[in-house]
Order: C-alpha cells, then sequence, then structure tokens
C-alpha cells in the first residue's frame, strides 16, 4: 500500500499542470491545426540564439531529488539526465520510454524484482569528471533525505529497504538494495515485481549527483548538469532560471536532446494574459518565446479563431488525464449500483464540455483510461447516454431502485473557478440530472477544504467531483491508486473514493505488474479497465486538450502525448 503522502504529492503535481487548463471557462473556436513536429517558422533550426520561456509558475526546487518529473514543463530536463526518458518525438511515439545515461531499458530478472542497468560510456559533467553508477545511487539516496523531499515516491515503495531509509546524511551505509558493483553498472532489488521500472528510471531522482558536490538544501543554487545545459543563475528560487551550454555534453551520448539555442532563459511567475499577450504579439525577444504552462484563455481563442497567423503558432498537446464523478457506495443512495448507473445515463457531456471550455479545450469521456495507446484504452460505454444524455434511461432505473418519485442528493465541488472541479461543471451536471428527475444541491468548497474532504476516508461525501493525472503514460499509475483495494488508506489521503477491494482486480494488478513488455502490459490494463467500468464506481466526463502560443522564431515544435506541451530540448530559434 502506498503512503498517504506518496499519493498527495503525486496528484499535487499533476494538479498543478492541470489546473492551468480548467480556468478556460468559454468555448473557444473549433480545434484549429495543431503544431506538427518540425513546425514554426520557416527554415531548417540550427544552432545559436536565446530561447526564452514565459511562464506563470515559477521553477522551485531546482534540485533532481525535490523535482516530480510529471511537473517542470520540460526544463529539469535539459540539466538533468536519467536513466531513461521520454522519446523526444511528437504525438504517440513521443510516449514511448527510450535510454538516456543506460544503453537500453534495463535487463530485468528474478521476476521483474531485479534491474540491471549499463551506462553509455563517455558521459561527463559540465566540469569534465566522468558520470558514474555511484553518482545515480547516491542520486536516488539523497532523494530519501527528509529535507530534499517532494520528489516522485515510488522508488521509496518499490526499493527494498526503502520504507525506512532517512537518507544519506543521517545513514552514510547507504541502500542495500542500489548495487553499483562497477563505475559503468547499477542493480535495483524490489520488494515486489515492477515490469513498469523502465518508466521510473524517467524520474528526476535517478539523475546522478557526485557527493563531492551534493551541497544539501543549497544544491539547488548550482546543480551539477549532467545535460545539455547548466545552471548560470537562479534568481528567487526559480523565478528567473538562466541556462547556458554544458561544453561537456556530448550529443554522442544524448540522442533525444537537441539542444539548438545557445542560452534558455526561464522568466517565470507572470501573469496568464501577460504571457499570451507577449507571444501573441510576438516581438523582440518574444519572437524566440514559448510557455510550458500557461494555456490560451477565451479571448485569445477567439483571436486566435479570427486570425490565421496566429493559429499557426498554436501548439496543441494532449496529456494522460481524466476529470470523472466520483461515488463513495459507502453512502446512501449511491451503495445501489442502480442509482450509479441512472447518473451515469443522464449525464450530458455536451454541457460538461462546453463548461470545461468547448471542444477545443476537453473531449468527452466515457472510460476511465484516458484514449491513448499508451494507455492500453479501450473503447466502451456501458451506460451509453449519447450526447446530451439519456433521462428515460435513468429515469427507469431510478424506478426499479424504488426512487420513482425522484430523487436529492449533494455534489460535492470546488469553488476555484480556475479548477477542474469548478462551479460551472458542477452547474452543468445539476441540469442534466434534474431532466432525469434528480434534484442536485450543490455544496462548493474552497479548494484546501474541497481536497481534504474528498480525500479523507472519513470524511468523502457520496457524490463529488474529482481527476487523476499519471506520471508516465501508462494504465498503471492510472488505475493502481484509484481502484486496488490495497490502497485505501484509512488515515491520510485516499484516492480509492469506490473503496473498491476486489481480490480479482488486485490480482490482475500484480499480474500485470510482472509483465515486462510494455506494449502486453499495456492491452492488460485495458481489459481491466473496461471491467472495472462496469461496476459505475466513476463516470468519466473528459480528458483536457492544451492549447499554447508560441513566438513567430520559434522552429521544431515537438508536443507529445506524455507531457502535452512543447518540449524545449528540440526547440530552435535560428
Amino acid at each position: 500500500m502506498r503512503q498517504p503522502s506518496v499519493i498527495s504529492r503525486r496528484v499535487a503535481a499533476s494538479t498543478a499542470l492541470l489546473a492551468l487548463v480548467a480556468g478556460l471557462a468559454a468555448c473557444g473556436p473549433e480545434d484549429t491545426k495543431s503544431a506538427a513536429a518540425g513546425s514554426g517558422a520557416a527554415g531548417e533550426p540550427k544552432k545559436g540564439g536565446t530561447l526564452t520561456v514565459l511562464n506563470s509558475n515559477p521553477q522551485q526546487d531546482f534540485d533532481p531529488a525535490r523535482l516530480y518529473t510529471s511537473g517542470g514543463g520540460n526544463v529539469p530536463s535539459l540539466v538533468f539526465r536519467t536513466l531513461t526518458t521520454r522519446n523526444r518525438e511528437d504525438g504517440a511515439e513521443g510516449a514511448k520510454v527510450v535510454p538516456d545515461l543506460a544503453t537500453d531499458l534495463g535487463t530485468p530478472s528474478e521476476n521483474a524484482t531485479v534491474w540491471t542497468y549499463t551506462l553509455k560510456e563517455g558521459q561527463k559533467y559540465e566540469d569534465g569528471t566522468a558520470i558514474t553508477s555511484a553518482d545515480i545511487k547516491y542520486g536516488i539516496e539523497r532523494s530519501f533525505a527528509a529535507e530534499l523531499s517532494g520528489g516522485a515516491p515510488y522508488l521509496r515503495d518499490w526499493l527494498i529497504g526503502g520504507a525506512d531509509y532517512q537518507g544519506p546524511y543521517k545513514d552514510e551505509k547507504g541502500l542495500d538494495s542500489i548495487e553499483t558493483p562497477d563505475d559503468r553498472t547499477i542493480v535495483f532489488r524490489l520488494n515486489k515485481p515492477e515490469g513498469e521500472f523502465p518508466y521510473l528510471a524517467t524520474q528526476t531522482q535517478t539523475t546522478p549527483v557526485p557527493q563531492a558536490k551534493d551541497t544539501g538544501t543549497k544544491y539547488e543554487e548550482h546543480p551539477v548538469s549532467s545535460g545539455p545545459y547548466k545552471v548560470v543563475s537562479n534568481e528567487n528560487d526559480g523565478e528567473r532560471l538562466v541556462l547556458e551550454r554544458n561544453p561537456h555534453w556530448s550529443a554522442a551520448t544524448d540522442e533525444e536532446r537537441k539542444a539548438y539555442p545557445d542560452r534558455i532563459d526561464v522568466r517565470s511567475g507572470l501573469d496568464a494574459a501577460v504571457i499570451n499577450q507577449r507571444l501573441s504579439a510576438s516581438q523582440g525577444a518574444d519572437a524566440a518565446a514559448v510557455t510550458t504552462d500557461t494555456n490560451l484563455g477565451p479571448a485569445e481563442l477567439a483571436k486566435v479563431g479570427n486570425d490565421k497567423k496566429l493559429a499557426a503558432r498554436v501548439g496543441t498537446g494532449h496529456f494522460g488525464y481524466t476529470n470523472y464523478i466520483a461515488f463513495n457506495p459507502k453512502v446512501k443512495p449511491f451503495d445501489d449500483p442502480k442509482v450509479r448507473q441512472a447518473i451515469s445515463y443522464a449525464i450530458d457531456r455536451t454541457s460538461v464540455v462546453n463548461a470545461a471550455g468547448g471542444s477545443s479545450l476537453a473531449e468527452p469521456a466515457t472510460t476511465f483510461l484516458p484514449e491513448r495507446d499508451s494507455f492500453g484504452h479501450v473503447p466502451y460505454d456501458h451506460f451509453p447516454a449519447g450526447r446530451t444524455g439519456d433521462p428515460a434511461k435513468a429515469k427507469e432505473l431510478l424506478k426499479e431502485a424504488g426512487h420513482g418519485k425522484g430523487l436529492t442528493v449533494t455534489l460535492t465541488h470546488s469553488n476555484d473557478k480556475d479548477f477542474e472541479t469548478s462551479p460551472e461543471i458542477a452547474t452543468a451536471i445539476q441540469a442534466a440530472l434534474k431532466k432525469a428527475g434528480i434534484t442536485v444541491e450543490l455544496q462548493g468548497l474552497e479548494s484546501n477544504d474541497y481536497s481534504d474532504t474528498i480525500r479523507s476516508a472519513k470524511k468523502e461525501p457520496g457524490f463529488f467531483l474529482s481527476h487523476w493525472g499519471a506520471d508516465w503514460p501508462s494504465g498503471g499509475p492510472f488505475l493502481a491508486p484509484i481502484f486496488d483495494g490495497r490502497q485505501i488508506v484509512r488515515d491520510g489521503a485516499n484516492f480509492n473514493s469506490g473503496f473498491l477491494n476486489d481480490p480479482e482486480v488486485n490480482r490482475e494488478i500484480d499480474e500485470i505488474n510482472k509483465i515486462t513488455d510494455l506494449e502486453a502490459a499495456a492491452a492488460r490494463w485495458g481489459a481491466l479497465d473496461k471491467k472495472i467500468g462496469e461496476q459505475a464506481l466513476t463516470v468519466p466526463l473528459f480528458h483536457p486538450v492544451y492549447k499554447r502560443l508560441y513566438g513567430e522564431d520559434v522552429k521544431n515544435v515537438v508536443i507529445s502525448d506524455w507531457t502535452g506541451v512543447l518540449d524545449v530540448s528540440q526547440i530552435a530559434v535560428k
């Protein structure tokens, strides 16, 4: 079972990335032509120039131990290389995992409980010293230190002895479950089979850190680069981050990062409207600028719809994320499957999508897994409601459940209008269910109170809006936290809102985790999603879409299905 803090950190990281999407509470134009690989200003990409990144959120805690790879807008991967990484290609191809520091995706043994990696030769830090397997081991171990918390939790969960290890500042002996028999070999020993370890190895915690250069909590000010760029300035904890070339990085050992610009200037803490205005005007340095965390707002979308030149500078991306209604079957009347099914039939997804910003910014969902092959998506619609709901079928099921005269329920949501659980979406659901004879009373909570309430096993309401995003493009980190009964948390942050503890589901999760063929595992995740969906423990509503402008001098735009945002490692400005 995952520790409560583990899962709360995961969803916090995913939410930080997605919260910006949901704020676009107005219908925009229909999907414009999205940016494709190699698009941007005319001409072949060349080395040189300065790329400016204009972001709302500061690039805080720029330490590989503290970063959460699913966030950060790709900037960390310019400085920190990892054992494996995402494939830096457009669309679905970008959802694949590929080697980075390692020669391959790892060699599993002992039923996927042991993973062995060999490092490529000739890899160096910014000071010219060689990167070793001992540095990766140390980098991982320091991520266990309490003062460097905040990163992805999986290594603590998966490594033998990880749950009790306190990091090298308190335990110099280190973790016995990470072995380094020589400078280029590293071996991980896990407490259970994990066929998706190659995905985990993309997390920034596998970044090498030379122990002699470790400055603890001050390391973020000047981390030692293993990537194509080094940090030359870090102002106000990531409010402005300036990167320049690492002279000892070699493209011969790094097939993924293009490293076209000479300099990258990351400016954060900016208002979203200001970012979009600057990118739209594309004047001066802003002509060579991008954003990795700010979507187009309603006014900008309308402007794009009437300006072909602007439309050509809009990148469209998708990220593994689902917005849904959650039921607590321990609360009446949601203990009755027919009531849950009735609500599933009554949902008007067209009105929900409109409330989320329109079809340009949200895609209707009937499956819990996002509609991407990497997740193993299997199309299904167990409770077909059409585009606008089926109130007649809903009434029929309510009558069978003993509610022929109607039903009154309470829907809990967040009062934050810039959130995917916003009052607008709740109101759309309220109107749809009214047609089926269900009176919905809305309970809006402030953001912190909302999160504390819906994630508490003791306080969880019976009917509320929720959301989930994956740390990597697979069904594993998507389905297990929500539907694995062993991850129900009684005292702390609980994400298994339906309190599902089905031995057959738990067993299938364990069996899939043993599979090291990632495509074969994906197919099993999709089948499991379809099976769980029959229980109507959730009502999938929509998957968000990203719309982001970039400057007119930006070339080689790549937007993968792994992150859904522009990959700054591919961009050229010359």
